[in-house]
C-alpha cells in the first residue's frame, strides 16, 4: 500500500464519526436524529461531547455499525446538509 491510498475498510464495521459544529443548544440531539435516518442503532451511550477550550464549538463523536461506503456518504452529506454541522470526520 502507498501513502496515496486509503485503508481498505471491511463492512460491516464498528465506525467512529465525529460531527464538528458551533455550540447551541441541542447540538448532540440535531446530530443523532440527523444519523439515526441512515443507521438507526447507533448506541447512544456510546456518544461523547466535547466542548473547545473557548466554548465556541463542540464535537459529537459516536459510533455506528457501518454497513458501506455509500451510508457513510450519505451520513456526511446529511450532516453537512443541517447548516449547524461545519466538519465531519
Amino acid at each position: 500500500m502507498t501513502s496515496a491510498e486509503a485503508p481498505k475498510i471491511e463492512f460491516p464495521c464498528d465506525y467512529p464519526i465525529k460531527a464538528i459544529g458551533d455550540s447551541g443548544v441541542d447540538f448532540k440531539g440535531l446530530v443523532i436524529d440527523t444519523v439515526k435516518v441512515f443507521a438507526p442503532d447507533i448506541d447512544e451511550k456510546r456518544v461523547t461531547l466535547n466542548p473547545s477550550s473557548k466554548g465556541n464549538f463542540v464535537s459529537v463523536r459516536f459510533f455506528i455499525q457501518a454497513t458501506g461506503k455509500e451510508q457513510l456518504e450519505l451520513i456526511h452529506k446529511a450532516l453537512l446538509a443541517t447548516g449547524r454541522v461545519k466538519m465531519v470526520m
